[in-house]
């Protein structure tokens, strides 16, 4: 059972955290319970979280039509190459 009860900015920490319980070799179910007290900085520290994940999903996702739309050359000058 993990148990997050203090968020961290970045998701990944927690999902880092998460990670471990599910190791190679894990037989049992394993039970993730996010504890957010509502109206305190906890809940705002969620709602970054869940628009920074779905931001990071959009920009990823190959059906997004953002990322369709830029050429190679457009790519490429993103990463300076």
């Amino acid at each position: 059972m993990v148990i997050h009860y203090d968020p961290w900015w970045n998701i990944s920490t927690e999902n880092q955290a998460t990670d471990r319980a599910y190791r190679i070799g894990q037989k049992n179910n394993v039970q993730v319970y996010k504890l957010i007290t509502k109206n305190s900085i906890e809940e705002k520290i969620y709602d970054i979280q869940e628009r920074k994940a779905k931001l990071a999903n959009n920009m990823l996702d190959t059906k997004t039509t953002f990322i369709n739309k830029l050429s190679k050359d457009e790519i490429m000058n993103l990463f300076n190459v």
